[in-house]
């Protein structure tokens, strides 16, 4: 039986692409166009597992995955960082003089600014997804419109590149995370974990918590603040730890539980920067 994964976006996405990466050629995919639909397809079953876009060297976190992965206790089982390549791409034989209109997700438009300044009569357009509008290009034959997105989507729609990684900042690296919807047992060669932790409002509670992680010899790598949505102006933490010994990390896990209000594990799994 072939295991299904849900990315966002379509076939020739960044989703895709690490999807591909990360479990092989030999999976099908169920292709979402929103983050929460993605979501609801591991939930009912639909896919085995998610790939989900959780923050860009560039534009920074996308705060709302967070929130989604802690609210439908989402396990998160690995994680992936792909070089973002972005690319002009439009119908054969055009150039970027002939194209009027470039429409992408807008995160992909933000991180390309400033290539567009140089071409003031093209029209940023904000859309659902880099690949599906290079398919719709395709399908429709529509001439004065290009898409921002990956050589991949190029490829596979049968696209012009008309201009090469025209992202800003060369080392534009966005990280995903590998979901599941029910928690599986531990991994021997963990050496990662996401956490939320809730401390409450006393002087010194959130030094308190990073201590103990820091006792316990943890290195903290992200920390993100996301509000309690029913309780207001109260915070939790979202941080992701690595470790060398599970035992430390046991034991920050388990003097955390006696020290702040809540401690939720949201995923253990393998480090993938680690030198």
């Amino acid at each position: 039986m072939t295991n299904t994964i849900a990315i966002q976006g379509i076939k020739g996405s960044f989703h895709h692409q690490v999807a591909q990466h990360y479990f092989g050629d030999t999976y099908q995919y169920d292709e979402c166009l929103s983050f929460d639909t993605l979501v609801s397809s591991i939930l009912n079953g639909k896919s085995d597992y998610a790939v989900m876009a959780i923050g860009n060297s560039i534009a920074g976190t996308i705060l709302p995955n967070y929130s989604l992965i802690d609210a439908h206790n989402l396990n998160i089982i690995g994680e992936s960082y792909i070089n973002i390549s972005m690319n002009v791409m439009a119908l054969n034989g055009q150039t970027l003089s002939d194209i009027n209109e470039v429409a992408s997700h807008p995160i992909a438009l933000l991180q390309c600014k400033a290539f567009f300044k140089d071409y003031p009569h093209i029209k940023l357009v904000e859309d659902n997804d880099t690949a599906e509008v290079a398919k719709r290009i395709s399908e429709a034959q529509l001439k004065g419109i290009a898409a921002v997105a990956s050589p991949i989507a190029a490829n596979l729609y049968d696209l012009d590149i008309l201009a090469k990684d025209i992202h800003t900042v060369k080392t534009n690296q966005t990280r995903f995370l590998i979901l599941e919807a029910n928690k599986t047992k531990r991994k021997d060669t963990i050496n990662k974990a996401s956490l939320k932790l809730v401390v409450g409002h006393q002087k010194g509670s959130l030094a308190t918590a990073l201590n103990v992680l820091s006792d316990c010899q943890l290195n903290l790598t992200k920390i993100q603040s996301i509000p309690i949505i029913d309780q207001p102006w109260s915070y939790a933490m979202f941080v992701d730890v690595t470790f060398e010994n599970v035992e430390n990390y046991d034991k920050a896990i388990e003097v955390l539980g006696v020290m702040i209000e809540d401690v939720k594990i949201l995923g253990e799994y393998k480090n993938k920067l680690e030198a």
